[in-house]
């Protein structure tokens, strides 16, 4: 979009749409310091995670109302953003810790501090139940739960009141840090099972719409569509008191209408900013502007090897070294990206995860690859991307069909509504060469090659099978980093995604924010949702 027609759209935005918006909000909210309006793109669609259906954005609901055992730090970058800090585990509902010898029983002890909201405290029975419901209930939590080790309820013990004990199989180095994602997090049994039935033991319906934790936050109010509301715990004693009383955050569709809202100051704060719209914030220095790369996470071309030519290799590099990166960098990232793409060398220096690929723009050398390939004339496929991520993936999808023009690769662009892209792409895995995203939750290299290299998991769209790599992330996963071995497995697989390349990588994306300039204490999140207990407003 040019900037004479935002302004267009925003004028627009401004006499349709943010008044409605405004009447939205409870009277008192408007310029008082104590509280917080954020906007969004996406709303949630339940209070309960672990509920089968429960999308993205709800994912932010447990950060902030649940307690979990541990949970990550928060480090200073060097443009003075905040981000999470992979490396640092803290305490939360668990106030100490301790692993056995053998690495295989870690064994908690439960602070005084957690209570509830009703003033019960939190103990290690709460702790158990909790997890057993995470393991069992199935789907994404019990496959995020499985990838610390943690698969069933055996494994999680009530020592006493106020120590919980873990048992996993083998050492792993990701147990640990796969207790501060937001799945394990900690719910009052005794509220959660008076509303239990035998139909529905772990009370999902329940807990869909009504809460019972101990977080820092409470849910004041839930307008599905529309908003919800966060009003402060005042008793919550296992951290320092969030900054502000309440927290707005209103589902506004529309990005150039969160735009509008933000830059005339009815919004506080602005989550997943479009690329093009932080590179604008920054260079208007009226509202700040707070962003990181995402850890452990690419934006990619994937190719599907049960689709033809894309099960040749050389087809696949053909492409890889087809694809216009810096102009997509450009125009799709506007700067707020890292590339990935242009290394000197086919094999990796270190094990740095995401790091650049061996391929630029170098269409003669695509040319050459598919004539070997037998395809020196061409050919016809499609180019899928998702509608529902269009800010960035429609200019990169229009740059990579004009770019493979040049080369004799036809490509029909197919735009697919962001509701069914989930299914085309991840579960059913059938589309030919499509736009992608994925990071993974857990800061390390062997844990992104697991989810999208790994035949048959989720994440690998491109139906990727490498009998190598099966066994490389099989030795891996749950390597300790100090192993002298885990470097050379590591360095292994990313040496054969090089060459073999079913994911093209464009970029590492930044996960940006805009707030006003008396918003304080905003980081981003590797499950880039909200967290607002560190932020505070002047």
């Amino acid at each position: 979009m040019h900037r004479r027609d935002f302004l267009k759209t925003a004028g627009v935005a401004a006499g349709a749409s943010i008044l409605p918006f405004l009447r939205f909000l409870p009277a008192e909210a408007a310029g008082r310091a104590d509280t917080l309006v954020v906007v969004v793109g996406h709303g949630i669609n339940s209070l309960d995670l672990h509920r089968k259906g429960t999308n993205r954005p709800s994912y932010q609901v447990t950060v902030n109302i649940y307690d979990h055992l541990v949970r990550f730090g928060v480090k200073t970058l060097e443009d003075g953003s905040m981000a999470y800090d992979s490396t640092t585990i803290e305490p939360e509902v668990a106030e100490s810790w301790t692993v056995s010898d053998d690495g295989t029983v870690l064994t908690f002890k439960i602070s005084p501090k957690a209570k509830f909201w009703d003033g019960t405290p939190v103990t290690s029975h709460d702790v158990k139940w909790s997890f057993d419901r995470a393991v069992s209930l199935g789907g994404f939590p019990a496959v995020q739960m499985k990838a610390g080790s943690m698969t069933k309820p055996e494994q999680f013990e009530a020592v006493d009141d106020m120590t919980f004990r873990i048992t996993i199989p083998r050492p792993s180095k990701l147990t640990l840090p796969d207790l501060a994602v937001p799945v394990p997090f900690i719910i009052n049994t005794k509220v959660a099972k008076a509303h239990a039935t035998d139909k529905d033991p772990w009370a999902t319906e329940y807990l869909h719409k009504t809460p019972a934790g101990s977080g820092a936050y409470k849910m004041a109010r839930w307008d599905p569509g529309q908003q919800f509301i966060y009003e402060r715990n005042e008793d919550w004693a296992l951290g320092a008191k969030p900054g502000v009383k309440r927290v707005i955050v209103r589902e506004v569709p529309s990005a150039a209408t969160r735009r509008a809202l933000t830059e005339r100051g009815d919004a506080d704060l602005y989550m997943n900013v479009p690329a093009k719209d932080a590179k604008e914030f920054k260079e208007g220095g009226k509202v700040a502007v707070s962003g990181a790369p995402i850890d452990n996470c690419l934006h990619v071309l994937g190719l599907n090897l049960k689709h033809k030519p894309f099960d040749n290799v050389k087809v696949r590099q053909a492409i890889a070294y087809a694809i216009p990166y810096k102009d997509i960098v450009a125009a799709a990232a506007y700067g707020r990206g890292k590339p990935m793409f242009g290394a000197a060398d086919m094999t990796p220096a270190d094990i740095t995860w995401p790091q650049p690929f061996p391929y630029d723009t170098d269409l003669a050398k695509a040319k050459a690859l598919l004539a070997e390939a037998g395809l020196a004339g061409g050919f016809e496929t499609t180019l899928s991307f998702n509608l529902g991520l269009a800010d960035w993936q429609e200019p990169t999808a229009l740059l990579i069909q004009e770019s493979l023009a040049k080369v004799g690769i036809k490509a029909t662009l197919d735009k697919i509504p962001g509701a069914n892209w989930r299914t085309a792409a991840l579960v059913e895995k059938r589309l030919p060469m499509h736009l992608e995203n994925f990071g993974g939750w857990l800061n390390y290299p062997d844990y992104y090659f697991f989810w999208a290299y790994k035949y048959g998991h989720l994440f690998n769209s491109s139906n990727y099978k490498n009998e190598e790599v099966e066994k490389l992330v099989d030795e891996t996963l749950h390597m300790d980093t100090a192993n002298p071995q885990y470097e050379a497995n590591v360095k292994r697989m990313i040496a054969i995604a090089f060459a073999d390349v079913p994911r093209i990588p464009l970029y590492q994306p930044y996960l940006d924010a805009a707030m006003q300039k008396n918003v304080t204490g905003y980081a981003s999140w590797f499950h880039r949702q909200l967290d607002c207990r560190a932020i505070h407003k002047a």
